[in-house]
């Protein structure tokens, strides 16, 4: 038993999950008329989707030992991209089939740069931001695009599907599949050892090359899923939208026991740090705290979480 629980409390997501509860409690106590309540929980879980599905792909690729800071502009570039086509007359699953297939060639062009340039991901994914922005600002001529969503507004919408949106079991269901895939198959051990010692993986015979692109490639289909929940939730396609998206995105993995030096990082440790930040905006709004009261907090959880990560290793 002591064992069990031992190992229950080295694992690098019990932290941020000790810290969820208690933040949700706290708030739970100071304002409990209207945080607790089921519709409050419901609209946590929908505010959570795009950042926590960004996250899931976000936590393969710090897995690896890679970052992505194109997160943001990708997700306004599906959003642009998925309005313009609908505007066009396509459906609403062929706009958005097009729209994430255009986000993962993205994806899978900043890995092959990663790869043949031999430059490190945070230079090209930093030009990857830029030039996915601009993209996004080009199709639609530097303003929103306004398109009938065709019902994929209904995504997000509340309690479309046993309570909870379908966007949400969406997001639910996609962690699930990176999670397991991460675990038993070949290409997440192979993700795995590529962060934990790129060398040693190569000389087990490891194709680094092909499993870094995959990885990207993997990372911007998510985000382009995200982008279309996005999408769903504003139903216009706004090429200025989440500016410093992906800085959630990778506080949400970091909170979450991820590691910036690779090999470490579960998708149950990412889920757990984006509702955590999302829990503390919404308390923060229910007492009336300002915003720059609640980036503080945030900013302080994610230190606080690196800091107690340091000291479980040790």
């Amino acid at each position: 038993m002591k064992d069990s629980l031992r190992q229950l409390v080295r694992r690098p997501w019990f932290g941020p999950l000790v810290a969820l509860v208690a933040v949700y409690a706290l708030f739970g106590i100071l304002s409990p008329d209207t945080f607790l309540g089921t519709a409050n929980l419901v609209t946590m879980l929908r505010q959570t989707v795009v950042v926590g599905i960004a996250a899931v792909g976000m936590t393969v690729v710090m897995i690896h030992g890679g970052i992505d800071l194109s997160v943001g502009s990708g997700v306004a570039l599906t959003t642009v991209v998925v309005a313009s086509l609908l505007r066009a007359g396509l459906g609403p699953v062929e706009s958005s089939m097009l729209a994430v297939a255009a986000s993962g060639a993205a994806g899978l062009v900043m890995g092959l740069l990663i790869t043949r340039l031999r430059v490190t991901p945070f230079i090209i994914t930093l030009g990857g931001m830029s030039i996915l922005r601009g993209v996004a600002k080009g199709i639609a001529g530097e303003q929103k695009i306004d398109a009938d969503p065709k019902g994929l507004d209904s995504l997000m919408a509340p309690g479309t599907w046993a309570l909870l949106p379908a966007g949400v079991w969406v997001g639910l269901g996609l962690a699930l599949v990176v999670g397991l895939a991460l675990v038993y198959t070949r290409f997440g051990k192979h993700v795995f050892a590529v962060g934990s010692n790129e060398q040693t993986a190569r000389l087990c015979g490891v194709e680094v090359s092909r499993v870094r692109v995959l990885v990207y490639g993997l990372a911007a289909v998510l985000t382009g899923v995200a982008g279309i929940m996005e999408f769903s939730t504003l139903t216009v396609g706004d090429p200025t939208d989440s500016f410093g998206l992906e800085l959630e995105v990778i506080a949400a993995v970091v909170i979450g026991g991820g590691s910036l030096s690779g090999g470490e990082g579960s998708i149950r440790g990412s889920l757990i740090g984006a509702l955590l930040m999302t829990v503390i905006k919404t308390g923060g709004t229910h007492l009336g705290l300002p915003n720059w009261v609640q980036e503080i907090a945030t900013g302080a959880i994610i230190v606080a979480a690196v800091a107690v990560d340091r000291l479980r290793k040790r």
